[in-house]
């Protein structure tokens, strides 16, 4: 998440209340998580066994709950609570903004774009042309729909990432502050729940086409051309490269990469990153030429066992 404009490292430090290492000057241009760091962006670490993904990565400033060793050209905001203080940081930046009409005086909408009843389209959303969004649709802040799109009704874009912290009192949610992005040619079916970035953005390319009751979570980003069945479930933080087909039902770990052209048939579990251009069935997933084999040699061990009986 970009900020609006540049800020020096003692304009994050007064923000935050807290102290500071390294140049007070220094530049942050904006807030991200540490898979999407980028040079001049903050991220948080609030656990030891991060602390070096952290401060090796792009990041120029790392929010951490420790003094450590700063490493040359970085810099440390100290906190006591790192997942508190970006939070803060999320709500000063990206405060939230309630919209008083069903479609936002700040909203744009593209030359030929039909907007059936009943559709909610928040502050800054931006919708290309000649895209038809049905009755019932909600579109959250920032969101933004390419042209030629097509979204069926009850189908929600940017409701928050499933992100939380376990705290005795219960737990803390991670405020998500990024967008959806859909390119142009998408289509979504009826009831599709797709969840904005925590600071970047979940992201579904051109010319994929998702069927009814998909899930995408948060900063997922699904390729061009893609084929997603009903009542498939994708994780937050996941990678689906172009052509990929995806039948029903299927469910994925977090933070895995799906490869180009590959099938996975219903009701696998995607529970490991796969080669791109080959079919794959079954939880744990494997090649379903493979898992079809295991499931005829146990059907013929049966088989044989229950002759020896």
């Amino acid at each position: 998440m970009d900020f609006k404009k540049t800020h020096t490292l003692t304009d994050i430090a007064q923000i935050l209340n807290c102290e500071f290492i390294g140049d007070a000057s220094s530049l942050v241009k904006g807030m991200n998580e540490i898979h999407v760091v980028e040079k001049g962006d903050i991220v948080f670490v609030d656990h030891p066994k991060y602390y070096d993904k952290a401060l090796n990565s792009a990041a120029t400033t790392i929010l951490i709950n420790k003094r450590v060793e700063c490493p040359e050209g970085k810099s440390l905001l100290i906190s006591d609570d790192p997942f508190r203080d970006f939070n803060k940081l999320t709500k000063h930046f990206n405060p939230f903004i309630s919209s008083p009409k069903s479609i936002s005086d700040s909203a744009i909408v593209g030359l030929g774009t039909v907007i059936q009843p009943n559709v909610f389209i928040g502050n800054n959303v931006i919708i290309g042309k000649n895209s038809v969004i049905h009755p019932n649709v909600v579109i959250y802040d920032n969101t933004i729909v390419g042209n030629n799109v097509v979204i069926h009704a009850n189908t929600v874009l940017g409701a928050d990432a499933f992100y939380y912290k376990n705290r005795t009192e219960g737990y803390d949610q991670l405020i998500s502050g990024g967008r959806v992005v859909l390119e142009d040619n998408v289509h979504l079916g009826a009831s599709c729940t797709i969840d904005k970035g925590v600071t970047g953005d979940t992201t579904i390319k051109k010319g994929s086409k998702l069927d009814n009751q998909v899930h995408v979570g948060h900063d997922t980003v699904i390729g061009e051309k893609c084929l997603i069945a009903s009542q498939t479930g994708i994780a937050g933080c996941v990678i689906i490269e172009d052509e990929v087909t995806i039948w029903g039902q299927v469910g994925t770990n977090s933070g895995i990469t799906i490869g180009k052209g590959a099938v996975v048939l219903g009701q696998s579990g995607v529970t490991k990153s796969i080669a791109g251009d080959k079919t794959y069935f079954g939880t744990p997933i494997s090649e379903s030429r493979e898992k079809l084999k295991e499931l005829a040699q146990i059907k013929s061990f049966l088989k044989e066992r229950k002759k020896c009986k």
